[in-house]
């Protein structure tokens, strides 16, 4: 017994340090699915980001998306921590049409690791972008996948983005990946919204806010442990009232908290609200 112990606790410190394989290729492997037209359009944006804990219990989120009056309604959802199945589970359950893009194989599982963009519309173009620096260890890239879409006539670009965690990298290289995506996003015209799981509360904020982008989840309560790391930010389009935002229950499907708000055009001023929490 305890030789087949330390056996298998031998495996599972290999395979925690075993590198990762990383998908090089800027335009594959990509996976999409477009679906019908939603019949009724609905008033508003609702944007949601979740991270699925490895895609571990996809029946779980979909079934806690489906629970949740603030979930089920959204309009654009960005996934973090998916493979292929698990995203296209999660698209065709909530009839929405999906772009998906592995970052790598992740080595602790073994399976697919990457975003997604879901939206109740449609997906005009798409792309991955790759963020700078590999992690400490295991050479894992991370990358953001962006989508131009088209939700009811109002067109923007959405980005699904998963910087690195704390522990694969010093802050500063962590703050190079914000940079690379808003470098990115630069150019583009139109609006764009910025969400996923930043692992950081507040700098990544700063430096959003600094590029003329609302920090709209700023404030939010925890949404994994004890720390606010999933975000959602806006260039173009704002929070439609301090109330019409929040983390809702993920019913155990992951460690992570999802994130939803309420977005709007921003035209005019805004009239004061009570936050609530």
């Amino acid at each position: 017994m305890a030789r087949t112990a330390c056996a298998t606790a031998a495996i599972l410190v290999l395979a925690a340090c075993a590198p990762a394989t990383n998908y090089e290729s800027a335009s594959k492997p990509r996976h999409a699915w477009a679906a019908s037209p939603a019949p009724d359009p609905v008033p508003g944006l609702r944007v949601v980001t979740f991270n699925i804990r490895y895609a571990a219990d996809v029946e779980g989120a979909l079934a806690a998306i489906r629970a949740d009056d603030h979930l089920r309604g959204a309009d654009v959802i960005a996934l973090q921590e998916m493979d292929a199945p698990g995203v296209d589970r999660i698209g065709r359950g909530l009839g929405l049409s999906y772009v998906y893009y592995p970052a790598a194989v992740h080595p602790g599982g073994g399976k697919d690791f990457g975003n997604a963009v879901l939206v109740r519309g449609r997906i005009l173009s798409d792309g991955k972008l790759f963020l700078p620096h590999l992690s400490r260890g295991r050479g894992m890239q991370r990358i953001a996948v962006w989508a131009d879409v088209d939700v009811d006539g109002l067109r923007f670009r959405m980005y699904s983005l998963h910087i690195s965690a704390d522990a694969e990298m010093s802050r500063r290289r962590r703050i190079d990946q914000v940079r690379a995506l808003l470098a990115h996003a630069r150019d583009h015209r139109g609006p764009v919204v910025v969400a996923g799981d930043f692992n950081d509360g507040g700098a990544v904020g700063y430096f959003f806010e600094s590029a003329g982008y609302e920090w709209v989840s700023r404030g939010l309560p925890a949404t994994v442990s004890w720390f606010t790391w999933d975000h959602v930010f806006a260039r173009g389009l704002r929070l439609a009232a301090l109330d019409r935002r929040g983390v809702a229950d993920p019913r155990g499907s992951s460690d992570h908290h999802p994130v939803w708000a309420d977005l709007e055009l921003n035209i005019a001023p805004r009239t004061t609200s009570t936050p609530t929490r």
